[in-house]
């Protein structure tokens, strides 16, 4: 199986056995973007901990599941963003105001749609999560 986007396929496994009730996932193959993208959803209270497994090839995350995740998924095209546009793709992707993160990727780090406005940074929507 080729992999066209593993951090499209990771939240589409943390998703799917998070309908399914499981305590936790495997994610593979791992990357920096997957596990900046697992630390903000883990900094949001969103999943629990995970942990990196050196399979010695690309390596994977097992992921515990904490039940909070209705939906999750990437957004594509990668569309990059000012700050003034947040908003507008927040109320795009999320359900309603306060309910869910959208995570950009800034030239600061990966961090919420919150967060890159109060430090005054644009950048690229990865994915949403509510």
């Amino acid at each position: 199986m080729t992999v066209l986007d593993p951090l499209a396929n990771a939240l589409v496994t943390i998703k799917n056995n998070e309908v399914r009730g499981k305590p936790e996932c495997l994610i593979y193959p791992a990357s920096k973007l997957i596990a900046n993208v697992l630390r903000v959803m883990q900094r949001h209270g969103y999943i629990g901990e995970f942990e990196f497994i050196d399979d010695g090839r690309s390596g994977k995350f097992r992921v515990q599941l904490l039940g909070r995740i209705n939906n999750c998924g990437v957004i594509k095209p990668r569309f990059p963003v000012k700050v003034a546009e947040l908003e507008e793709w927040e109320k795009k992707y999320l359900p309603s105001r306060d309910i869910g993160i959208l995570i950009i990727s800034t030239s600061k780090g990966v961090m919420t749609s919150r967060e890159a406005r109060e430090q005054r940074v644009g950048g690229v929507l990865l994915a949403y999560v509510y």
